[in-house]
Order: C-alpha cells, then sequence, then structure tokens
C-alpha cells in the first residue's frame, strides 16, 4: 500500500500542525478546517477503516480522541464537541474532532477554495497542544 498524506506526516516527510503525539497516534488541525476547533485524530498504523484497527490501536485511537476532546472543550469553551468518522477523504482512518456552538457549524463543509493559512493553523495547534 502507498504511504498516505497521513503515514508521510507520521514519517515526518510532510509538515503538520500538530496538537498532540504519543507512541500510538497523533493529532493534527488540518489544511481546511471546518470550524475554529478542528483536529485529526489519527492512528500511526495506515489502516483504510477504522473497523480495520486491532483493538489495541483502536482503543488508542479513541483515547486520544477523548483527550482531544477534554483538551478543546477546556480551551474553546463551546457548547459542544462532535466527531466524524468519514472515511472517503483519505485511506487512512481518521476521526474529526469537531468544537461547535450550532448544528450548522458542525455540518459545514470545509472550504478549500481558500488559500491555506499556515499562522491561524499554528495558533490553534499551539493554543490546542497539550
Amino acid at each position: 500500500m502507498e504511504d498516505s498524506i497521513f503515514t508521510k506526516i507520521i514519517k515526518h516527510e510532510l509538515p503538520c500542525h500538530k496538537v498532540y503525539e504519543d507512541e500510538l497516534t497523533i493529532a493534527i488541525i488540518p489544511l481546511y478546517p471546518i470550524a475554529v476547533g478542528h483536529v485529526l485524530v489519527i492512528p500511526k498504523v495506515q489502516v483504510d477503516q477504522f473497523f480495520d484497527l486491532d483493538d489495541k490501536n483502536y482503543q488508542a485511537l479513541m483515547l486520544t480522541v477523548k483527550k482531544v476532546a477534554k483538551r478543546m472543550k477546556k480551551v474553546l469553551q463551546t457548547k459542544r464537541i462532535g466527531l466524524q468518522v468519514i472515511g472517503v477523504d483519505v485511506p487512512h482512518c481518521h476521526v474529526h474532532v469537531i468544537a461547535f456552538n450550532t448544528v450548522d457549524e458542525y455540518r459545514q463543509a470545509a472550504d478549500e477554495s481558500v488559500p491555506v493559512n499556515h499562522q491561524k493553523l499554528s495558533n490553534m495547534a499551539s493554543r490546542l497542544a497539550f
């Protein structure tokens, strides 16, 4: 299997705006966030679907999702933190953790027509990092 963009990030072949990392997972700000608080939590093992993860990596993924969600709630103080497991953009399992106040904020699509603002993404990663 060819390395996904996430595997290339994990291998430090591509840069990212990292929020958290441990032995089995990494959490990063996506290039096109749908909300001020939007983090991708990614297992370091590359599998296409979340249910393809072995139990150890699945549990590690979900524990990191929980840690990231709690951190986002504390820092951003939004009404809700939601999760999305979409599985169509990148053939590497990942969970979107999204801070929001309204359902419309949660359901909005990323606007990939705007230039990536790395300074803004870096600032958010710094705020959420732990």
